[in-house]
């Protein structure tokens, strides 16, 4: 794992880069991205409903194969829906 990676591990999708913080809040629920351009990071899915969890979420990201506009696509793990599965990337 390089240096990028590691810094990466524990930070919440989305967090902002300057952020002295930019790990989970308490009182917030989340689900870890595994696999895939995100791999590793936390996903904050507070207030999300029953349906959408299932679905799963296709998430901006510029460093998937798509690059600028991109989406990295995740969904529930059968058997441990606290963990989501990278499917791919779609532009």
């Amino acid at each position: 794992m390089d240096e990028d990676e590691r810094l990466m591990r524990g930070r919440v999708y989305g967090a902002d880069h300057e952020d002295p913080d930019p790990g989970p809040r308490a009182g917030h629920a989340y689900r870890e991205l595994v696999a895939g351009p995100l791999d590793g990071l936390l996903l904050d899915v507070t207030g999300w409903s029953a349906a959408e969890l299932a679905d799963g979420a296709a998430l901006p990201t510029e460093i998937g194969a798509h690059g600028a506009g991109g989406r990295a696509c995740y969904g529930p793990r059968p058997g441990d829906p606290s963990r989501w599965d990278w499917e791919g990337d779609v532009p």
